[in-house]
């Protein structure tokens, strides 16, 4: 199958009509007709090569809604005609230790959509069955895209810190992960504390979700609430100061980190230790997880606030996203 796309050659090049042929599909493989696709901060890391690992020319995009047009003669568990979302993975051995146990996510040969493969700023992409997860009745198809990647980010840490409706929980950075923490934090049942240090966000913050809002630039806002809080998901991908954080804590507070941050984590040990606090991180999630996550946002009314560009004007919507004025999450259409 040719396949029409846009690559970018090189670190920060803008994208330029590409094709390339996919050859034969393999018997556990299918091959999925892009609807639409999410841009993710992600993408713009591979393109511009920020994590070490970009092989050139790359195709982006890893939040794709699509609908399968051909299978391989031992897909399971999906067919031709199928309507699938597939995000940041697209295989993963299946034999492993870590698949066998479910958690094919972390599978030490796990296949990534846009890691020396080609992704879903074009019209067809290809990827194992497991990773091509059916979508539910009754799903927007136009907003779940974010979902596949942004949303199954955040929502493996609830489940992974075992947050109770009980909990009060905090999330550190409203942008285009946080916005979607507050909405699942909110429905799961929790107090929900946002921390922000844009004063102007803050009506919409609270329409998202959260029950209250915490500037977090002011010392005596976050000591007014210190020892608080059950689980904080932090989004950011930059340096904080993880003291002041980890105070907000309540003993036995988890710490959770999804933000690719580059540095290390400056943690004080003895504010672990005097609080049995902890510190832990989590890329997405495995198949099952995604699929539980996308009946929850069903039953719930849960999608990321989107704007949409059409795939043509794929450099324009990167430039929206790279200037900071995304709200929240872009979705490409085909």
């Amino acid at each position: 199958m040719k396949v029409t796309a846009f690559a970018a050659n090189g670190p920060h090049e803008k994208l330029k009509p590409f094709s390339y042929e996919m050859g034969d599909l393999g018997s556990e493989q299918v091959d999925i007709r892009v609807i639409n696709c999410g841009i993710c901060h992600s993408d713009l890391s591979m393109m511009n090569n920020d994590w070490g690992m970009t092989a050139y020319p790359i195709v982006p995009g890893h939040e794709i809604i699509g609908e399968v047009v051909a299978a391989g003669n031992a897909v399971k568990n999906v067919k031709v005609g199928d309507k699938v979302g597939l995000g940041w993975f697209s295989g993963s051995c299946m034999s492993c230790h870590e698949c066998m146990d479910g958690a094919h996510h972390l599978c030490p040969s796990a296949e990534f959509t846009i890691g020396g493969r080609h992704g879903g700023f074009a019209d067809y992409v290809r990827s194992h069955w497991s990773w091509a997860i059916p979508l539910p009745e009754g799903i927007d198809m136009d907003k779940a895209g974010p979902l596949l990647c942004g949303g199954i980010t955040v929502f493996n840490p609830i489940i992974l810190a075992g947050v109770k409706a009980t909990d009060k929980v905090g999330v550190i950075g409203i942008g285009g992960l946080g916005h979607m923490a507050l909405k699942f934090l909110n429905k799961w049942g929790c107090e929900v504390i946002a921390f922000s240090s844009n004063p102007d966000k803050k009506k919409s913050i609270l329409e998202m979700g959260a029950t209250r809002v915490v500037d977090s630039t002011n010392p005596e806002e976050l000591a007014n609430i210190a020892g608080s809080l059950n689980f904080i998901l932090n989004t950011t991908n930059v340096t904080l100061d993880w003291n002041s954080y980890l105070t907000v804590l309540a003993p036995k507070g988890k710490f959770h980190n999804v933000g690719a941050v580059l540095e290390p984590l400056a943690i004080p040990a003895f504010t672990l230790i005097t609080g049995e606090k902890s510190v832990a991180g989590s890329p997405l999630g495995s198949p099952a997880l995604t699929r539980t996550m996308l009946e929850f946002c069903v039953r719930h009314d849960i999608y990321p606030i989107t704007e949409e560009f059409p795939m043509a004007q794929v450099n324009e919507a990167l430039e929206h996203l790279e200037s900071g004025k995304a709200r929240f999450r872009i979705v490409l259409k085909n």
